[in-house]
């Protein structure tokens, strides 16, 4: 296989979690072509130097045109503040690179749909950064839904809650401002949530809202005087799927205790799923089989009988973690543009999530219905 030479924007959370993944998405599955760490992107320049070395990456910039347009990169990723996302797709896409950016892919959904139709037209392989999906035994969920274990479908409930805005007394930053940050629970939480949504049951047709800024102003991080909050703090919503099914939806930066409080439910005619992403190597099966007096929830471990489980662990019970899930989407990516397959979520994919979370956004705005536009 030819060598893939990479190059990296940003050095946070999410950019050290490329980083790890590019370091060690042959080691674990093997079948992959050879990568090469060549250019990293940081502010300052020093920085970025630091971070390069860190990383183990050839060579180093605080210019990320000079890294989207040279001409030994393959791939470049985008770990950058939601306000960059289009920007750098764009020129990365124009010069003819495979891209993998962060999700929510932009600010609006204008923005994404001009990121899409450009991937589309240049055809490059996209992915974003929904590694939830990946996470096995989520599906393994799909499997025993696609098997008929909890029979035809009725209902879906989906929470997704955090507690990084709850404090009052946080400072103002930028996530609390639409030209940075964009939507806000619903852009960093929501859309994960619509993700997993679409994965187990379906599109989502239409649906019904409200949310809530419920810090409307922060105090300023300088101590003069408070910031002005411009996006949502609490969001929910009643969904209807293209099958029929009915949900909901609901999502806060500011419920106190919740670290990563991402739980669904999905209820058939003969059992349920139940999941919680902070056990994340759990699954939880009911059945309406046996005894009425024995019947109970059974619990799943995640295990070598999940694939691609086993590829790192050799037994169950043992668990995977953040880190695990995005190897597991990088490897799916790099077999995209190896085999010219299809990357899942690509840009396009990406596009249907958001197109949710907005339309729960124009639906809270407005009082109104909204439909989904396929």
């Amino acid at each position: 296989m030819t060598t893939l030479k990479i190059g990296l924007i940003g050095t946070g959370y999410m950019g050290k979690c490329h980083a790890l993944a590019y370091r060690n998405a042959k080691a674990v599955f093997g079948n992959l072509p050879d990568l090469k760490l060549e250019i990293l992107c940081e502010l300052p320049l020093d920085k970025a130097a630091t971070f390069a070395e860190q990383f183990g990456f050839a060579r180093h910039t605080d210019k990320w045109q000079e890294l989207v347009t040279d001409p030994d990169i393959d791939i470049v990723s985008i770990t950058t503040p939601n306000k960059f996302h289009k920007e750098m797709a764009l020129e990365a896409i124009k010069a003819g690179k495979h891209v993998w950016c962060e999700k929510p892919l932009a600010l609006t959904l204008q923005d994404a749909q001009e990121m899409t139709a450009a991937a589309r037209k240049a055809g490059v392989k996209t992915q974003v950064g929904y590694n939830y999906l990946k996470n096995p035994i989520l599906q393994e969920a799909k499997r025993l839904i696609q098997e008929d274990a909890i029979g035809r479908l009725l209902h879906f409930r989906g929470v997704v809650d955090e507690d990084y805005q709850a404090d009052p007394a946080l400072p103002w930053t930028w996530r609390a401002t639409k030209a940075d940050a964009g939507l806000g629970t619903l852009g960093d939480l929501g859309c994960h949530l619509v993700s997993v949504a679409y994965e187990l049951v379906g599109p989502i047709e239409s649906l019904v809202a409200d949310m809530q800024t419920v810090y409307p102003t922060r105090p300023m991080p300088d101590g003069n005087g408070a910031g002005k909050v411009e996006n949502e703090d609490i969001a929910s919503a009643l969904l209807r799927f293209e099958n029929g099914i009915t949900g909901t939806f609901s999502s806060s930066r500011s419920a106190w205790g919740r670290k990563n409080h991402l739980i669904w439910e999905i209820h058939g005619d003969k059992g349920m799923l139940a999941f919680t992403q902070e056990r994340f190597n759990e699954l939880q099966l009911y059945q309406n089989e046996g005894p009425i007096g024995s019947q109970g929830f059974k619990t799943i471990l995640a295990g070598p009988a999940h694939a691609p489980y086993q590829n790192f662990c050799p037994a169950a019970g043992h668990g995977l973690g953040f880190n695990e899930l995005k190897v597991i989407e990088l490897a799916g990516f790099l077999h995209a543009i190896t085999n010219n397959g299809k990357a899942q979520p690509d840009f396009e994919a990406a596009l249907a999530f958001e197109k949710v979370i907005h339309a729960i956004a124009d639906a809270a705005k407005t009082g109104t219905r909204q439909s989904i536009k396929t």
